[in-house]
C-alpha cells in the first residue's frame, strides 16, 4: 500500500516521519482560535477579577507550555528546539469572547504547525478552566492554522 499521508509506511502502519535527511531551515507557524462567552464573563476577564486570578496571564503561560510539550501530546510529532513562542489575546465584544493567536519559530528539519495549534488549544482550554464556575457553556471554536513558512511544502497563508 502506498499512502500519500506521510505518517503511514508502505504497509499502512503509523510511523514517525524520517526527517534525518532534510536540511535545517527556519520554520514559522501562526494559529488562532476563539472562545465564545457571555458579556458578563468577558468583563471579568477584562477586569482581571476572576476567582482563579489573571485569566489571560495564566493562559499565556499555558499556551507556551503547550506548544513546548506538543511532541508529548501528539504521538507522531517530533520534539523540536523552539526558539520563540508569541501569544496574543484580544477581548472582542462581537462576537463576544477571547481571540487567541500563537506564533512559533524554530530552525530545524520539520515544521511547527502542530506546536502553534496546540498552543492555541491549551490557551483556550485554560481560559475555559479558569472561567467554568461563571459559565459552563462557553464554546471553543475556529482553531486553525493561519500561516506557515519554511520547509519543502513551501509557504501557506489562509485565504492567500
Amino acid at each position: 500500500m502506498n499512502s500519500p499521508l506521510s505518517h503511514f509506511n508502505q504497509d499502512g502502519k503509523a510511523e514517525m516521519v524520517d526527517v534525518s535527511q532534510k536540511a535545517d531551515t527556519t520554520r514559522q507557524a501562526r494559529a488562532s482560535g476563539f472562545i465564545v462567552m457571555r458579556p458578563d464573563v468577558l468583563a471579568v476577564v477584562r477586569q482581571g477579577q476572576a476567582a482563579k486570578g489573571d485569566v489571560l496571564g495564566v493562559a499565556r503561560i499555558a499556551a507556551i507550555q503547550g506548544a513546548k510539550r506538543t511532541s508529548e501530546l501528539i504521538p507522531l510529532c517530533h520534539p523540536l528546539p523552539i526558539q520563540h513562542i508569541g501569544v496574543q489575546f484580544d477581548c472582542l465584544d462581537q462576537p463576544c469572547g477571547v481571540y487567541c493567536q500563537v506564533s512559533v519559530t524554530t530552525t530545524g528539519k520539520t515544521g511547527v504547525e502542530m506546536e502553534a495549534l496546540t498552543g492555541v488549544q491549551i490557551a483556550l482550554l485554560t481560559i475555559y478552566d479558569m472561567l467554568k464556575a461563571a459559565q459552563k457553556d462557553m464554546v471553543i471554536t475556529n482553531v486553525q492554522l493561519e500561516e506557515k513558512t519554511g520547509g519543502k511544502s513551501g509557504p501557506f497563508l489562509r485565504g492567500g
